[in-house]
């Protein structure tokens, strides 16, 4: 057990960055941990994430105190708990709609007596004989809210107890606005902060993915926890180069 800083700077009620990149690896999670961020999220329901890398990402994570959050593609026990004992520190469960499914969450990722998670200790308990006693402390449990049923069940869903972060996912959420591909459109941009304001209001933890455009008004709504994509850096990065470049040219 290592600390978890993202929870803990959330607990503390400071913001907490997490940084995601196409590139799951560790040399990119050197680079990462280098920079000061405070988690990594490792993508396993939409990139290439494997059982038998988990180990290894997670390992580079708490070289750096970096928190290593993994995404996984459904609400299901048996797969949350195998992506916890594989050792990451924090979860992200897609696609929470309703209040039972939020309470779902919960009991397949955290130990008894706030869940029935399965009884194996996985890399984190080596060499900690109360593994047990204080896992569900340093764990980080996110779901995403990211359909608008989700947003309209929300007031109900943030009854769920030890839940970490509520975080309002824009892309998916547009879809089911009827705004595919279109996350900028003000009907979406104005439910999102709705949400964040609901989340705040509520007392609970809010985050959603970040721009330096975005960055502001998601922090005012109630951000807490600000999700960076590093390859919308280097899109902009090589959009600013091929600019200057053919201004001089």
């Amino acid at each position: 057990m290592r600390g978890n800083r993202v929870k803990e700077k959330l607990e503390a009620g400071q913001m907490a960055t997490v940084l995601s990149s196409h590139s799951n690896s560790g040399d990119t999670i050197d680079l990462c941990g280098s920079l000061g961020l405070d988690g990594f999220w490792l993508e396993g329901e939409h990139g290439s994430v494997t059982w038998d890398q988990i180990g290894d990402l997670s390992r580079a994570c708490d070289l750096w105190g970096m928190s290593s959050i993994m995404r996984i593609h459904e609400n299901e026990a048996g797969r949350i708990t195998r992506v916890l004992d594989r050792g990451v520190n924090g979860i992200v469960i897609p696609h929470v709609n309703t209040k039972e499914e939020a309470g779902r969450v919960v009991q397949s990722a955290r130990f008894a007596p706030q869940g029935k998670r399965g009884m194996f200790s996985g890399r984190r308990a080596y060499g900690d004989p109360d593994y047990f006693q204080h896992a569900n402390e340093e764990l980080l449990v996110v779901i995403l809210i990211e359909e608008i049923q989700a947003v309209e069940n929300l007031a109900e869903i943030l009854t769920v107890d030890h839940i970490d972060v509520f975080f309002v996912a824009p892309s998916d959420l547009a879809q089911t606005m009827g705004y595919i591909g279109r996350s900028d459109h003000p009907k979406v941009q104005e439910t999102i902060d709705k949400a964040l304001q609901q989340i705040t209001a509520a007392g609970r933890t809010a985050g959603t993915l970040v721009t330096d455009d975005i960055l502001e008004r998601r922090v005012n709504a109630g951000a807490r926890m600000l999700f960076y994509s590093m390859d919308s850096w280097i899109r902009d990065g090589a959009k600013r180069l091929q600019e200057q470049v053919a201004a001089l040219s």
